[in-house]
């Protein structure tokens, strides 16, 4: 039998991927639509916008307003397009041999048109179900921390929360965490022949990530063989960087970015210590001969790991509607599940397609995968209608 959620669920992916939800820009015309969708099957919801108002996540309580109740989780934001050899438009679901294609599809749309397609079956549960979509995943995890603050505080205490990240419909209970920084260096230009009368922004920030790079070396020599994570270390990459106007002048202004991911048992700040320490020190050096230069290091974000335990509830419900049974795994990328447990929901990982395709040109979520996952919502409605 044809599970009833496929085709409504196909048409609201369409419209989720039709809005360009690139972390770069707003994400409120999505939120819009959400909010149309669900006012009209008479469910109100909730948002909380970032401080200027251009984004918004957004929280809705589907069936008894009562405690027990089941959070499906996913963000908004989908990471750029840029530069990348797409075969059709990146915004609009394409088909092709069996597979969804579409910026957002695997990670992870879906999963949310899922959500929302199950929605007026879920109106009949005996538990209520919390829709969470949030903003700014994919840059930090920065949206979702508002939100959780707020559901942790306004509705009856949920049992536990799903996140949907794409996993193949196998459950997930462990994550690293994800600290990500950025360093800017002032300068003072002069010709690049007169290096003693000014002090070159980009050598300083080559100095700086020649260090993070011979700590990411020592982080790979000091792992954990029996650690479950692939791969089992911290790892620390720089992810962007810029500086200068031209190779003969001694660069002003330079910025990168870097990323650090540890597993739960790892302390990032403790990690980072030294290079703050060094950035400070330089930042000094650099003050006293060009009161103009310097170093400033800011933190922008610093989501926690989502550990392996603590989370058995969730785990349990999950398997029951999923019906696996293997060992439960983790995943190297980080993600919101972390921001949910801490906040004190057992809180597991499952959602339909595949991690390795996330990012990727061409991204896709298989018609398998898409149905799994319709499959899991009706169980889910199962289960909730029962109790």
């Amino acid at each position: 039998m044809t599970n009833p959620l496929l085709n409504p669920a196909r048409s609201i992916l369409d419209s989720l991927i039709s809005f360009d939800t690139t972390s770069r820009n707003s994400n409120l015309t999505l939120i819009d639509w959400v909010e149309d969708y669900l006012t009209a099957l008479g469910i109100s919801s909730t948002r909380v916008e970032n401080a200027d108002g251009s984004k918004a996540n957004l929280y809705a309580t589907v069936g008894p307003n009562i405690e027990g109740g089941i959070i499906l989780s996913g963000h908004s934001d989908v990471v750029p397009v840029d530069g990348q050899d797409w075969h059709s438009d990146p915004f609009t679901v394409t088909e092709r041999a069996g597979l969804l294609h579409g910026r957002g599809t695997c990670d992870m749309k879906a999963f949310i048109a899922l959500a929302l397609s199950a929605v007026p079956m879920l109106k009949q549960g005996q538990r209520p179900v919390h829709l969470a979509i949030s903003y700014d995943e994919e840059i930090g995890c920065l949206g979702a921390p508002a939100m959780i603050q707020d559901i942790a505080e306004k509705l009856p205490q949920p049992a536990l929360a799903i996140v949907g990240e794409p996993t193949m419909m196998k459950p997930v209970i462990g994550h690293k965490g994800i600290c990500v920084h950025t360093v800017e260096i002032w300068g003072h230009e002069a010709h690049s022949s007169l290096t003693h009368l000014g002090v070159s922004a980009n050598m300083v920030a080559i100095d700086l990530m020649h260090d993070l790079a011979e700590l990411a070396r020592s982080l790979w020599e000091q792992a954990d063989p029996a650690s479950p994570f692939t791969p089992p270390h911290a790892t620390l990459t720089v992810g962007k960087m810029q500086g200068g106007t031209a190779a003969n002048i001694l660069a002003r202004h330079a910025h990168f970015q870097f990323d650090l991911r540890c597993p739960p048992e790892v302390d990032p700040h403790i990690i980072l210590a030294p290079f703050k320490d060094k950035a400070a020190r330089l930042d000094r050096q650099l003050k006293d001969a060009f009161p103009e230069a310097g170093i400033r290091v800011t933190q922008l974000s610093n989501a926690p790991p989502l550990r392996p335990t603590g989370s058995e509830e969730a785990e349990a419900f999950v398997r029951k509607l999923t019906g696996d049974n293997t060992p439960a795994g983790v995943v190297s990328y980080a993600a919101e599940a972390g921001q949910f447990q801490q906040a004190g929901f057992p809180t597991v990982i499952c959602g339909p397609g595949s991690i390795e395709q996330a990012h990727q040109p061409n991204e896709y979520i298989s018609l398998e995968q898409f149905e799994r996952g319709a499959d899991f919502m009706i169980r889910l409605i199962t289960q909730l209608e029962q109790e």
